[in-house]
């Protein structure tokens, strides 16, 4: 993606960039209205989600994360902007005459085709199983394993994105603008998997996934340049603790600019902000290495 620049007329343009400009002209059955979404608030209007709140109205798009219309191929036909997410998604057309909506993947272009299934070829936006052991599933069961190989085998070192967790459930893992994650070994029932993160974990081999990278790749290069871009998004000020008030967060107080008084910063609510570890012990997993 493009970064472009501003003409400098304005404090507020001086330092802002804007992407690659992108129309969003959704598909009326494949968007639907949100009521009060991401506002912060619980539903006594009480905010339980700091720094959260306003921002433009937004409508939703059905995303397909699941991929689940197999072994038909699909044409894409449109590139859009999404408001909900920073990654581009775009408009697929497939033989059997369904529309629907997929991440972008990184270097797609109008015209290109996709296809989802068990023997698809390791290409840029088609979506198959990790393993090569081919398997069926229905409503997020596996109903179907055949002990040979009839599928494509993905091979190690293959970048990949929407990776699903459960099998059948759809994609839930590296979906933002420019996240890819890397196959590194395969072992028994098993994938493992180097998130963008850095994190290494176990996937089950029958999940599918991407192939390639998100598309929108300098989305977090870009600068907003003034505090009312922000506001657009839906995001509020964030007011540091050492210029409130000794009630309100523990390194406030003090005459003029005084230092925090402790030997480490500290949350509102007192706990270590930096090296405390912030799992819960009670959700144990062992799928990370």
């Amino acid at each position: 993606m493009a970064i472009h620049l501003y003409k400098t007329s304005t404090p507020s343009t001086r330092n802002g960039t804007v992407g690659s400009q992108v129309k969003s002209n959704p598909r009326n059955n494949l968007i639907y209205g949100q009521h009060h979404c991401g506002k912060g608030r619980n539903a006594r209007g009480i905010i339980t989600a700091r720094h959260r709140g306003g921002g433009h109205k937004r409508l939703y798009r059905k995303i397909d994360f699941r991929r689940n219309e197999k072994d038909i191929y699909g044409r894409i036909v449109t590139i859009e902007y999404d408001p909900n997410r920073n990654a581009y998604i775009c408009l697929i057309h497939y033989g059997d005459g369904e529309k629907r909506y997929i991440l972008h993947p990184r270097g797609a272009i109008i015209g290109d085709t996709i296809v989802s299934g068990t023997e698809v070829p390791i290409k840029m936006g088609n979506a198959l199983p990790l393993s090569e052991e081919a398997c069926t599933v229905w409503e997020g069961v596996l109903i179907d394993q055949k002990e040979e190989s009839t599928s494509t085998d993905m091979p190690l070192g293959t970048a990949i994105h929407n990776i699903e967790i459960t099998l059948g459930k759809g994609g839930q893992l590296v979906r933002a603008a420019g996240a890819v994650a890397k196959l590194i070994a395969k072992e028994g029932k098993s994938a493992t998997l180097k998130l963008p993160s850095g994190e290494v974990r176990l996937i089950s081999k029958n999940c599918s996934a991407t192939v390639g990278q998100v598309g929108n790749v300098g989305a977090n290069q870009k600068s907003l340049g003034r505090a009312g871009s922000k506001r657009w998004l839906g995001k509020r000020p964030v007011v540091r603790g050492v210029v409130m008030n000794p009630v309100d967060h523990p390194h406030g107080g003090g005459e003029g600019r005084a230092p925090i008084g402790r030997k480490k910063p500290t949350t509102p609510w007192g706990y270590p902000a930096l090296g405390r570890r912030s799992r819960k012990r009670n959700k144990i997993s062992f799928f990370f290495l």
